[in-house]
Order: structure tokens, then C-alpha cells, then sequence
């Protein structure tokens, strides 16, 4: 997966995890020591280190400890057998966390998930303007609907067509919950005009498609086990364009170099008009589409799913 993006690491990244880790094992989301451990390997603290180098202690465990929930949200709901192939189940599930992002609801004592988010939006409040805060709840809740349509198709076992699918796995994979707090993280702000500028929607869902497609390659071996792949692009292209599992996985890395080139294409007609603010935000989307590749490579998460044996190519 070639990346001409710069690779860095968060020099906290170690303590950081650490803690957030501790964080996670103590909130009740994960199910048992057996879960715990396996988050513990997975090392989520190093994707929050290598997509955040550059922000301070406290930004980076605020950010790595929303990926933990994340994750363990994306665990124990989306790919969960009861609730994450059942539409109506995760429907009647969901309410309870949009009214607690609205504020319109108190999380009940027996529902970790609501009191880490709660606890998660106000230690947000704290660093970031109201607008930001904004910002970060439309796009959790876009990824919380999103995951609807992911269970209604479990359900009717439907491999959605890859132009649904494109449009989707930018919502689906939690990425924009993510990219929205970037300029939190760092310590500046993006406009509201700023972010919605066509200029930088472009690249923002560019880097959407480049961590979900890139996420696609290296996990479809752990999906394919529990899920048949089926929210995969490496599925889809192989279901509606008719491809053997090895041509559709040159087709991921194809689409993948063919994102690349519009990035830096579209990141250079930004440069001319771009606010300094604007630049710090492009700088962290290039540090996200990189660091989840070396994150992902190695990571327990997904390639000990690989067959022993497997090689990758480092980004570069």
C-alpha cells in the first residue's frame, strides 16, 4: 500500500496506551479478562499515536480513549450475533445514546457505553468550542444510524453494490467521528466554512476512503470468519464485478494508489487559497491515512487473522 505521507509517532504514545488501556478495562464495555486481554495486544493506543504525533499528552489520551470506545462499541454492537445482525434490535438500542449526546438523557448506571460517551462529550467540552462539539456529535450520530443499515444487511444476508458501499464505508467505519477532532486535538480551529469547503470535503472523504478501503485489505481475513465479509470492498467488488478474492484485492490497491494521486492533486489546488488552520487539517489527514497503515500492520487485531506466512508491503 504505497503512502507518500510522513510516518511519525506520538512520543507518549506507550504511557498514553497504558493508561487509556486501563481506562477501558475499568469502564465494564469490554465482556471479560479474555476481551481485555485481546485490547490490551491490539495496542488501539498506537493508532491514536501514529494519527496524533504531533498533539499534547492530554489531546492524545482524550483521542485514544474515544478509539477504545470505538472499538468496543464496534465489538460488542455491530459485530455483535444479537444485536449486530438484527436491525430492529440495534434500532431499539441506539436511542438511549443519541438522547445522552443530545443531553436529553442521563446514562443509566448499568450502561457503560452511555457513561463513557457522556464522560467522553464533556472532557470534548472542555478543549473545544461549541461548534466543534457540534460538529463531533453530527458525526457520531451519522456513524451510530450508519450501523442500521450495516445490520439490515446481515440480515438479509445482501452484499450491498459497490457504489453504495463506497458512499457508506465513510460513515460506517467511525472515521469522520475521528477526523472531526482533529483541530481539537491540536489545539486550533476550523471554520465552519473551512470545513465544509468543497476543497476540504474532497480530501476528508479521500482519506475516508483510503483508511476504510486500506482497513478492507487487512481485515478481510477477521471478517470473512464472523461476518462472511460482507461490509468488505474486497467482497463487494468480488460479488458485482465477478472477480476471483486475488483480482479484487488488485483492485482495492489500485483504488487505493488511484485515492493517493487525487489526494495530492486536490491538496495542491487547497494550497493556494488554504488558511493556516486548513493546512494543520490536511497535515492530519495525510497523518491519519498513514498511521492506520502501520497501526493495522501491526497490529494483533488484524494480521494475526492472516494465515502464518503473509507478507506485507510497508507503506512508503
Amino acid at each position: 500500500m504505497p503512502c507518500p505521507f510522513p510516518d511519525e509517532i506520538n512520543d507518549q504514545a506507550e504511557e498514553v496506551d497504558a493508561e487509556s488501556h486501563r481506562w477501558l478495562a475499568a469502564s465494564g464495555m469490554l465482556a471479560d479478562q479474555k476481551i481485555i486481554d485481546h485490547f490490551r495486544r491490539s495496542k488501539i493506543g498506537m493508532l491514536a499515536a501514529r494519527t496524533n504525533p504531533l498533539i499534547p499528552r492530554e489531546s492524545l489520551r482524550l483521542l485514544n480513549d474515544w478509539y477504545n470506545w470505538l472499538f468496543a462499541f464496534d465489538d460488542a454492537f455491530c459485530e455483535g450475533e444479537l444485536i449486530g445482525h438484527r436491525a430492529s434490535a440495534l434500532a431499539h438500542a441506539l436511542p438511549p445514546l443519541l438522547e445522552i449526546l443530545d443531553g436529553r438523557r442521563q446514562p443509566a448506571p448499568d450502561d457503560p457505553f452511555g457513561l463513557t460517551l457522556r464522560e467522553l462529550q464533556l472532557r470534548i467540552a472542555e478543549m473545544a468550542t461549541p461548534a466543534q462539539v457540534e460538529r463531533w456529535r453530527t458525526t457520531v450520530k451519522e456513524y451510530l444510524f450508519a450501523q442500521i443499515w450495516e445490520a439490515a444487511n446481515r440480515e438479509v444476508d445482501l452484499i450491498p453494490s459497490v457504489e453504495d458501499y463506497v458512499l457508506m464505508r465513510r460513515i460506517t467505519g467511525a472515521t469522520y467521528t475521528c477526523l472531526a477532532l482533529i483541530d481539537v486535538g491540536g489545539g486550533y480551529r476550523l471554520e465552519a466554512e473551512e470545513w465544509h469547503h468543497p476543497d476540504v470535503r474532497m480530501l476528508s472523504d479521500l482519506a475516508c476512503d483510503l483508511i476504510g478501503w486500506d482497513n478492507d485489505l487487512l481485515s478481510y481475513a477477521k471478517e470473512r470468519g464472523n461476518d462472511k465479509a460482507r461490509h468488505n470492498l474486497v467482497t463487494v467488488l468480488a460479488t458485482h464485478r465477478f472477480f476471483n478474492v486475488q483480482k479484487a484485492l488488485d483492485e482495492v490497491s489500485n483504488m487505493h494508489n488511484d485515492a493517493i494521486a487525487a489526494f495530492v492533486e486536490r491538496r495542491a489546488v487547497l494550497e493556494r487559497w488554504a488558511s493556516l488552520p486548513v493546512r494543520r487539517y490536511v497535515r492530519g489527514l495525510e497523518h491519519w491515512v498513514r498511521g492506520h497503515i502501520e497501526f493495522s500492520l501491526g497490529s494483533a487485531r488484524y494480521i494475526h487473522a492472516w494465515p502464518s506466512g503473509t507478507t506485507w508491503s510497508k507503506a512508503g
